[in-house]
């Protein structure tokens, strides 16, 4: 439940007003009205309010439009600021679009908080493709906790994947120096857990040994959601409940789907958003609902293309999102949590 000093019937925000005009026998008169509450603040869900910063395509899932749809599922309210808004994603042969700057980034914030709609349970995160826009996040992230200090910042790191970046070199130490700290959970692959922690990662063990020194740089929960060891495919899981105390850490074995899909990590760490709030002592049980919903809408995505005769292996997919509503919200669970001793 959203709590602030500014929720409830005495909220006043500085909306225009809004005017009645009537007429009587003394002539046209003017009555002003009060503007209505905004019912995500004054009557909040169980779940929370999330800011959502992310790129966005006119067509396909990717970003936001993998992300919003899957937490308003949930019951999420969920406010998108678009960082790119392009016409498709950048894997088909041209795109056009707009791509936001961090002064037009704060230009929003500062509206929001203009008229007292600047308070969230949570901040997601997404990718980022330059360390001036990155820098106003961490301005955001500052303002945000200002007025809830409570706030969860769940981040998706998307550095790059499989040894190859991304995004500018320069943004992997912003992250490791500036972002990591101030994250309450972070979601890398197991390149970016490479990249923020300069470890290596061959074995299980070292990707435990990851999570824990991404925990002593700030985040009590970190989801490594993607490992490769001998050919098998895991999610690793750690949530250090207390700083200075061992995490609980756990596995979860992936099947691997031989084709490549868009935006399946914007819905994972919006999965993961989603199902932790609900299951905020049991990240493992979180990972499980996430995991099942995701691998059942790969499973109907990749059944799809091949009605449709798709080889499936001869491009990346876009995922089936809306069919697959039901699988979101109320997930079978396939794929259990495995805990280390």
């Amino acid at each position: 439940m959203l709590k602030s000093e500014f929720i409830g019937s005495t909220i006043q925000p500085k909306l225009s007003q809004s005017f009645s005009i009537f007429r009587s026998r003394r002539g046209i008169q003017k009555c002003v009205m009060a503007p209505p509450p905004i019912l995500a603040l004054a009557l909040p869900s169980e779940t929370g309010r999330v800011l959502s910063i992310q790129s966005h395509t006119v067509q396909g899932y990717v970003g936001n439009k993998s992300a919003v749809f899957p937490l308003q599922l949930l019951g999420y309210d969920v406010d998108p600021i678009n960082s790119v808004q392009f016409s498709n994603h950048t894997g088909y042969p041209t795109f056009k679009g707009q791509v936001l700057n961090g002064d037009q980034l704060w230009e929003l914030i500062e509206g929001l908080e203009a008229n007292n709609l600047l308070y969230y349970t949570h901040l997601l995160t997404g990718y980022i493709g330059s360390v001036s826009f990155l820098n106003t996040v961490l301005k955001v992230v500052a303002k945000l906790r200002s007025i809830n200090p409570e706030l969860t910042y769940v981040c998706d790191p998307v550095l790059g994947d499989e040894g190859k970046l991304y995004v500018p070199q320069e943004l992997v130490s912003v992250y490791r120096e500036k972002v990591v700290p101030v994250a309450s959970m972070l979601t890398p692959n197991q390149f970016e857990a490479e990249l923020l922690t300069g470890l290596r990662i061959v074995s299980e063990q070292d990707g435990r040994e990851a999570c824990n020194t991404l925990h002593s740089a700030g985040p009590s929960k970190v989801v490594i959601t993607s490992i490769n060891i001998d050919g098998n495919l895991l999610l690793l899981g750690s949530h250090q409940k207390e700083k200075g105390q061992p995490p609980v850490q756990f596995r979860i074995s992936i099947p691997k789907i031989p084709a490549y899909f868009t935006g399946t990590g914007d819905l994972m760490t919006a999965l993961l958003l989603g199902w932790s709030n609900k299951y905020p002592d049991n990240l493992g049980k979180a990972a499980e609902l996430s995991v099942s919903s995701l691998q059942a809408l790969l499973v109907r995505t990749i059944n799809d293309y091949t009605s449709a005769g798709h080889d499936c292996r001869s491009s990346s997919l876009e995922i089936r999102l809306i069919q697959s509503q039901d699988d979101i919200r109320n997930p079978e669970i396939k794929y259990k949590a495995e805990i280390y001793n």
